[in-house]
């Protein structure tokens, strides 16, 4: 008996990230987002993740057009549509009777594209009856049933589906609060478990979340950031504590899970998109200021869309300034850093040693993947 895999795709997941709205929950946001000029990305995010099953045998159950039916065309497979959104455009309700659905069918593994706000509407409709996998697709991605980047949940697809042996475990459903997320806050909440293919290479880790007292490191690293700035520069600084602390050494109002550009010691632009950082960065040197998800080990790809493959590409390798504290980078137990830009020939690019710069005059190479 053939291997049966279903696929649901959040087609909106993600739309918030590149316009800075630290999300895609509900329909207000959604409608904003499109407004500010965000595209969606999910559908050919599920694209990626197939193409790593060419050439296999299976059976392909899904929904019908943005929902997985474009995604798997798209990725030349030819799809069995069990069903259809009942609203345009879809809704929650419209991914958890499309899990049901493809549970019912017999499931072997149930491919879903999204965030943590999808991974709440799968484990709402099958819990721990089949096992499913994230294709990470949302700006806020805390829960631990992801993989680390579209073609990792590919690949883990692909073992299941040759008969290889990977373990299954219970991977948990985190998700926060949006609203208090856009007003800096982080506020999660366990929402129950998935049964997960955890094949260690390709899956995400839940996001650490734990905040030591390294205030005496972190004024380290951000007297030596300081001291390396150089006028006439734009700094494009990302999100996180690390980053925050930086700019408070600057004396600076900080965006703590946004984007800022400094320049010439002075706030440019607080909480930017994509958009905005292309065109205020336009002409000029620019480098790009970002820390690791502890826990998780992201650079690019969660929680910072707004550091778009353009503008990554404009900065180049050599003008990414990584800061983390030694402990921070202790806790990945010699896992990679890792970079889901959306651009496969940008994250190779990427791969290799970067400096990561950890106290005063401090620095050690570590590997992105």
């Amino acid at each position: 008996m053939s291997f049966t895999l279903g696929l649901v795709v959040n087609p909106y997941a993600g739309l918030g990230g590149s316009v800075g709205l630290k999300g895609s929950d509900g329909a207000e946001t959604r409608a904003k987002a499109l407004e500010l000029g965000a595209q969606p990305k999910a559908s050919a995010r599920a694209a990626t993740a197939l193409s790593e099953l060419a050439g296999l045998s299976f059976r392909l159950l899904t929904w019908a057009g943005d929902m997985g039916e474009n995604a798997a065309r798209e990725a030349g497979l030819d799809p069995v549509v069990l069903g259809q959104a009942l609203d345009t455009p879809s809704s929650a309700a419209d991914t958890e009777a499309a899990a049901i659905k493809l549970a019912e069918e017999g499931a072997d593994l149930i491919l879903f594209a999204g965030g943590d706000g999808t991974a709440r509407n799968i484990c709402a409709a099958v819990g721990e009856r089949c096992p499913v996998l994230g294709i990470p697709a949302g700006v806020k991605i805390h829960s631990g049933v992801y993989a680390i980047t579209p073609r990792g949940a590919g690949q883990i697809a692909a073992m299941l589906i040759r008969g290889d042996l990977v373990t299954l475990s219970s991977g948990e459903v985190r998700d926060i609060d949006e609203e208090a997320f856009r007003a800096g806050k982080v506020r999660a909440r366990y929402y129950g478990e998935l049964l997960v293919p955890s094949e260690h290479r390709y899956l995400q880790h839940v996001k650490n979340g734990q905040r030591e007292d390294e205030s005496l490191v972190l004024d380290d690293l951000a007297a030596d950031f300081e001291e390396t700035m150089e006028d006439g520069v734009c700094y494009v600084m990302g999100s996180g504590s690390t980053v925050a602390a930086i700019m408070a050494t600057l004396d600076l109002d900080n965006t703590l899970l946004g984007v800022d550009l400094v320049r010439d010691g002075e706030l440019i632009a607080s909480d930017c998109t994509a958009e905005q950082l292309l065109a205020l960065t336009e002409g000029q040197e620019t480098r790009i200021v970002i820390t690791p998800i502890g826990g998780q080990g992201h650079l690019l790809g969660r929680g910072n869309q707004q550091l778009s493959p353009e503008l990554v590409r404009r900065v180049g390798r050599d003008g990414i300034y990584v800061v983390s504290t030694k402990t921070k980078l202790k806790a990945l137990d010699g896992r990679p850093l890792l970079v889901d830009s959306g651009d496969d020939t940008l994250d190779r690019d990427l791969a290799g040693l970067i400096a990561v710069h950890t106290g005063y005059r401090d620095a050690v190479l570590y590997r992105v993947e």
